[in-house]
């Protein structure tokens, strides 16, 4: 297999190969979950959160629904990328001056390193659901910047490098509320404060009933050498409510707003009893995903039913092939 991802070598990335009767693209790690109900003292649970490769180990961003159930992000650490350690305290964030900036809720994080910085995207308490920013170099000071959006909006992804010079970020606008709607759209920024050059990416429907109803970015995008590989959760509408699924795409290098495949079908639907039950029944959310370049092997966090962590494994090649062999473009 020739290489297809662009990036770094991680030997030790949590991985387990396919089980003998999968024969999926993407299959399930038989530790899921692998963070369970009431991990820390102050939260019920911990899901659609965020893991990178940090010195040999692991870091996060970490979704703590509390026992108000409203959110807050807090940090944690994992040697082996299963079994973390939450830290109790919620993540204090502060202005460019060093003072304190509260916020009313904070969640569905994304986290990336870009150059030399680790920077934060969640939905933020505007007021009103918009996208949240922050950086930090050290994970004790945390920086919050200022927010990329007016409300509402949600799920803002960032590219790991710049484009054509520019920051570009994936978003889904939205309302207010649980939103019955929404659409990928790109933005750029030439100084992580003024966003523009706004561009439709992909619109919910296509041709498969499991994203017609909303779409959005999940993972940091990978870089290929075919193109941003796109990760992606689709949302049908049942009559027993929303169901979450995963689907992926692949983006145009330097115009990523132009989708060279997207496929067909849903990878990761809710199956196992901790997608199918819990606070929020039916949600496969991808959030993270991290590679291994030389072998081609991808690690995805995801959040089952609003409830759990989960870890779901899959090969780049066989991503690249599915897509090419079942795309709707």
């Amino acid at each position: 297999m020739s290489q297809l991802i662009i990036g770094n070598a991680l030997p030790n990335i949590p991985w387990e190969e396919r089980p003998g009767d999968v024969d999926k693209v993407v299959w399930r790690s038989k530790m899921n979950p692998v963070i369970r109900r009431n991990p820390i003292p102050c939260a019920g649970r911990i899901f659609n959160s965020c893991v990178l490769p940090y010195n040999g180990e692991y870091i996060g961003v970490f979704r703590a629904d509390y026992h108000t159930v409203r959110p807050q992000l807090h940090f944690g650490r994992s040697k082996d990328g299963y079994n973390f350690q939450i830290e109790h305290e919620k993540i204090v964030w502060q202005n460019e001056a060093g003072q304190i900036v509260e916020n009313g809720y904070a969640y569905d994080p994304r986290f990336v390193k870009i150059e030399d910085t680790y920077y934060v995207n969640w939905c933020d308490d505007f007021p009103g659901p918009s996208i949240g920013m922050g950086r930090t170099n050290d994970f004790k000071t945390w920086i919050k910047m200022e927010n990329v959006t007016m409300p509402f909006n949600r799920n803002g992804v960032m590219f790991p490098r710049k484009i054509n010079g520019m920051y570009a970020m994936l978003s889904r606008p939205s309302d207010s509320g649980h939103t019955p709607f929404g659409d990928i759209v790109l933005s750029y920024s030439p100084d992580l404060t003024f966003w523009g050059k706004h561009r439709l990416v992909m619109r919910r429907g296509g041709h498969g009933w499991w994203q017609d109803t909303k779409i959005g970015a999940g993972p940091v995008p990978i870089e290929t050498t075919e193109g941003w590989l796109l990760f992606y959760h689709g949302v049908t509408t049942t009559c027993n409510g929303f169901v979450y699924s995963m689907g992926a795409a692949l983006l145009d290098l330097d115009e990523p707003n132009k989708v060279i495949y997207r496929g067909l079908h849903y990878l990761l639907t809710p199956e196992e009893d901790y997608e199918t039950n819990g606070f929020v029944p039916n949600v496969a959310f991808p959030c993270a995903a991290m590679y291994d370049a030389p072998t081609g092997r991808i690690a995805i966090y995801y959040g089952g039913a609003d409830s759990y962590t989960c870890l779901a494994f899959c090969q780049v090649d066989e991503v690249m092939d599915y897509l090419k062999n079942n795309s709707e473009v």
